[in-house]
Order: structure tokens, then C-alpha cells, then sequence
């Protein structure tokens, strides 16, 4: 096994970031230091610092990770020191060495707090600190940043660089009232296996689908996938799926994204159009430019976990930071650099959404028809039964395929309704969030409505652009769920994932209309009972009226 180790480790150094060319300095690493914590305990953090003399300008950067101080990220920290940085990677609290219990966001902000004033207090320091980090090292940056700028300004980091993230981990564990089983699930095996260092499971992992993740993303009641997928009950697994409702104090003592608007320093912004964190990152994007400090945004045609993203978002962070702290010149045309999907090109924008954004409603007609025009009254049926889910196609998740897939097949069956437009004379580019409103009526409690967009292509394809979920009838949503007409059908909206594409002339707009995307979201079992202790399925007719059904695009005429 220390063999396997060995091996491992070896792998995990080797990896490089692509596209990224290295600076001139070396690294040096001093590692194990003891940060002492509120509570007394001290959280081991390694140093690595430039070997030579470099602009002392240049601030020290703090990283707090709980996926290790030497594995993958440890690319992107020495990338920073070669280009004359100070960086301190420290293992959060329960993780690989670091005392104490892994709460997953309990305890970053205090230890992040913590973090942030020792840094300060030490000889090394270079004088100011900025923040860098993807995924959950850009959730430990926004846990301490708003409220240290309130509270503690003189400690508070003068720069962030945060790659594919958010500030409030709740929000996209139940998306819209729907629980995201399987990056929940996923991710839960996945540190499980780190805190235990179970090095071969973990590395097969990363090579082919896990049995055992998969038996469990099928496991009823919810609340024992984790056992199944990992061997025993995971801790913060069942606190998630046992608070379905964001506004528990279990999810609200975690949230920074009130915080927000409180950060007054420079911010760049790293995502991708099929990340896992996009819609929560672009509204965060929002509320700073909201509070007039826009920050610098790239947004790529790529997963939470794409490769190709490694250089741009560590090369164009290096750029970000050298600018701000140096004053050197940035190659940057405008604050947004958008990759235009369908038309695979990069554009250059003022701010997103761009200017010259305007809704465009395409609304359900009969036969499966999508088009601008009014429809008549009229409804699609169809059955949902979560014995046999409707599987996830592709879609945003932590593995590297996340891109669009093809949904042809997918759209053959019984328990997916498609509309689709005529083809397009000329065209069509959204940019923005666009919004379903669907008329829907189900035989049962509670359901689900999944909606994606497709481009539709002469040859066939219906390639997914983008989508989204929303649940009613759950014990989450009692005080937000749209109120039923004479009919029983209510009036539902769906936000859907952020997109910028371009339909090119002759292809289709793809409306696809379901009631799950299983595993990515764990399905609906109809009663509107607990998730966490379901375990009776109940099969449900779903009905779609035409008359007010639509999809409100927002088409971009510039």
C-alpha cells in the first residue's frame, strides 16, 4: 500500500496546468506549520515561497483547501510562486492532518478569520494579502471576506481570485427544493476516502464510474446512499439531506452570500457555462456590480473540473494580481471575456449580460411545435415514474464531461416531452438566464419540472445548451409554491442555467420538458414527504397546458 501511495502521490505531482508557461523563480517549501486557532487548535499550513528576490510588492496569497497541501492544487500554488508570490496553503480544520472534526463549511469563516490575522503577524508576510482558489477554496475566500471588511478591515484580503465557486454551498445542494444527489453523494465518498486515505478506491475513481457510487445514488430512503457509497453513514451527508429547507440555521450559519456587497476589494472571476456553481457566481457577479465594484469575469466553454481551464484561470489570475498590486499593463480588451458557444468564439464584453438583451417568448403548441406565435388551448400528458427515473444526460457535474451531449435518443422517451421551433432563417444568440413558464398540473402531491434547451441540428443532434429544475409540493417549499386554479394546474417558473450561444441558421430551438434528470438530482417520490425518510415511489401523471406554456429567451441583438 505505501507502494500505491508512492505511485499516487508521484501522479498527483506530475500534473501539470496546461497552457500555463512557468515563471523563473524555483519553490521552496517549508512545510507543516502550526496556525493556531480561536479554540486553541493548530491547523498545519505548508509555505512556499520564491527562491530569489522578487517584487516585494507582491502580496502573499492564503489557501485554504481540504483536499490537501500537496496534491492538485499544489500545481496552481507553486504556478503563482514561480511568477514571485508568497503562498500559504493550510488544510482546513479535519483534513489531512489539521486536528479537530471536517464540518464542511461549519467552521471556515472562524479559522479563515483566524488564518487571516496570524498571516499577518508573520515575518514572511509581504505586507498585503490576496486570496486565490476553485470550488471549495473559493467558498473559504468569500467566508471571510465580507465580514472581515465590516468587522476587521485591516485584516481583510486586498485582492480574490475565485475559480468556479459560491458563497453558500446549500443553495446548490437543494436546487430549487431539489436535492443534487450526485454531486452530494459524489463529493461525500470522494473526502470520505480522502480522510481515510483510501488511495486505490479514490484513484480508480478518477479513471471509471464507481460501483458503489452508483448502487447508492439509487438507495432509498435517501439518507442511506451514503452507506452504501462509502460503507458507513457520512456526518455532514446526513445533516444535508435532513435539511431540506435553506432557511434551517444549518444551512444560514454557512451562507456568506448576504456578505456579498460588504467586499471592496478587487475581484476576478473564473466559470465556466456547464460549471456546477454558474448561476450562483454569476448572481454574486451581480450583486457586486450591483454595489458599483463590478469585478473582472471570464467565462469559458467549460466543466467544474475541464483541464483547459487550468492556464486561463491561473495565468489570467497571475495578470489580475500583478496588475492591481504592480500596476503592470493588463492584455485584457474589456472586464468580460465570454466564449460564445455554437459560434466557438471568445467575445469581448462591457458586463454581462451585455447591453442589448431583450426577452423573446417562444411558446408550447400542439404537436410538439415551438414558435412565437400565441397557441391554442390545449395539454401534453405524460408519466412520470421514479421506480424508473428519467435519467440525467449529461449536465453540470464535478467529472470532467461535462460539456454538451447529444439528446436524441433521450428525447424518444415516453416520459420526456420535446417542442421544437422551425428551422431558423437566420441566427438567433441568447444571452442570459432563460426562463421557463409552464402551466403544469400533476396527479401527485409533489413533482418535479426539469427544462433544457437544445440546439437542434440539421443532422439530428439536439445538443444541450442549457437547463434547469424546480420542485414543488416539498416540505421546502409550502411557502413559495405557485397556488393551484380551478383546474389544479399552477403557474411554474423555471430559472435555467446561464448561456450565451448562438443557434446558427437552419437549426431548431429544442424545448425538452420532464420531471427528473436522475442522479444528477435525486428523484421525486411523488408524496411530499421527507426526502431524507421516502421510500414508497409513487408513478404520477404530468400535464403541460399550451396556452400560457412558454420559454422567454433573452436574445441578444447586438
Amino acid at each position: 500500500m505505501s507502494t500505491l501511495r508512492q505511485r499516487f502521490s508521484r501522479w498527483l505531482q506530475s500534473q501539470t496546468i496546461k497552457g500555463l508557461k512557468p515563471g523563473p523563480y524555483d519553490v521552496a517549501v517549508q512545510q507543516d506549520l502550526r496556525v493556531p486557532m480561536d479554540d486553541g487548535v493548530e491547523l498545519l499550513a505548508d509555505l512556499l515561497t520564491p527562491i530569489g528576490e522578487s517584487d516585494p510588492r507582491l502580496p502573499t496569497i492564503v489557501m485554504r483547501s481540504p483536499y490537501g497541501r500537496r496534491g492538485p492544487g499544489t500545481g496552481q500554488a507553486k504556478a503563482l510562486v514561480r511568477e514571485g508570490f508568497t503562498v500559504l496553503i493550510q488544510s482546513c480544520r479535519g483534513t489531512w492532518g489539521s486536528p479537530g472534526v471536517f464540518r464542511p463549511q461549519v467552521d471556515d469563516q472562524r479559522d479563515g478569520i483566524a488564518t487571516h490575522r496570524w498571516v499577518r503577524k508573520q515575518p514572511w508576510c509581504t505586507g498585503s494579502v490576496a486570496t486565490f482558489g476553485q470550488s471549495y477554496l473559493g467558498y473559504t475566500q468569500w467566508a471571510v471576506a465580507g465580514e472581515l471588511q465590516r468587522a476587521d478591515p485591516q485584516n481583510a484580503p486586498e485582492a480574490l481570485c475565485l475559480i468556479t465557486t459560491m458563497p453558500d454551498f446549500g443553495a446548490i445542494t437543494w436546487d430549487n427544493a431539489a436535492f443534487s444527489l450526485r454531486n452530494a453523494l459524489g463529493w461525500s465518498q470522494m473526502m470520505d476516502r480522502m480522510g481515510r486515505r483510501d488511495l486505490l478506491p479514490l484513484m480508480l475513481g478518477m479513471l471509471r464510474p464507481d460501483p458503489k457510487l452508483k448502487k447508492g445514488f439509487d438507495v432509498l430512503p435517501l439518507s442511506g446512499g451514503d452507506t452504501v457509497a462509502a460503507g458507513h453513514p457520512v456526518a455532514w451527508y446526513q445533516d444535508w439531506v435532513s435539511h431540506e429547507r435553506l432557511t434551517d440555521e444549518f444551512w444560514t450559519q454557512q451562507s456568506h452570500t448576504a456578505s456579498v456587497p460588504e467586499v471592496i476589494a478587487p475581484v476576478y472571476m473564473v466559470t465556466g457555462w456547464y460549471d456546477i456553481f454558474l448561476p450562483w457566481q454569476l448572481d454574486n457577479y451581480a450583486q457586486l456590480g450591483a454595489a458599483g465594484r463590478p469585478p473582472r469575469l471570464t467565462l469559458g466553454p467549460w466543466g467544474h473540473t475541464s483541464r483547459g481551464m487550468g492556464g486561463p484561470a491561473v495565468g489570467e489570475s497571475i495578470a489580475f494580481l500583478k496588475e492591481h498590486f504592480l500596476g503592470e499593463k493588463s492584455d485584457r480588451v474589456a472586464p468580460v471575456r465570454a466564449y460564445l458557444t455554437g459560434a466557438e468564439r471568445w467575445q469581448d464584453l462591457a458586463s454581462w449580460p451585455p447591453a442589448g438583451v431583450a426577452v423573446e417568448s417562444w411558446n408550447v403548441h400542439a404537436s410538439g411545435r415551438l414558435a412565437p406565435e400565441p397557441a391554442d388551448d390545449g395539454v401534453t400528458s405524460y408519466v412520470y415514474d421514479p421506480a424508473d427515473p428519467t435519467p440525467a444526460i449529461g449536465g453540470p457535474s464535478l467529472q470532467p464531461n461535462s460539456g454538451p451531449v447529444d439528446n436524441a435518443e433521450h428525447e424518444t422517451r415516453a416520459d420526456v416531452v420535446v417542442f421544437r421551433s422551425e428551422p431558423l432563417a437566420a441566427a438567433t444568440t441568447i444571452a442570459g438566464v432563460p426562463v421557463a413558464r409552464i402551466r403544469f398540473r400533476s396527479s401527485q402531491p409533489s413533482a418535479d419540472l426539469f427544462v433544457r434547451i437544445c440546439d437542434v441540428h440539421p443532422d439530428g443532434r439536439s445538443m444541450t445548451v442549457c437547463d434547469g429544475i424546480r420542485r414543488i409540493g416539498s416540505i421546502a417549499t409550502t411557502g413559495t409554491d405557485p397556488q393551484p386554479d380551478a383546474d389544479g394546474f399552477r403557474e411554474i417558473e423555471v430559472r435555467l442555467w446561464p448561456a450565451f450561444h448562438r443557434f446558427a441558421p437552419g437549426h431548431r430551438i429544442g424545448l425538452q420538458i420532464s420531471s427528473g434528470a436522475h442522479p444528477r438530482y435525486a428523484r421525486n417520490p411523488g408524496s411530499g414527504e421527507p426526502a431524507a425518510t421516502a421510500v414508497t415511489t409513487h408513478a404520477a401523471t404530468q400535464q403541460i397546458s399550451h396556452g400560457p406554456s412558454r420559454i422567454d429567451l433573452p436574445r441578444w441583438t447586438a
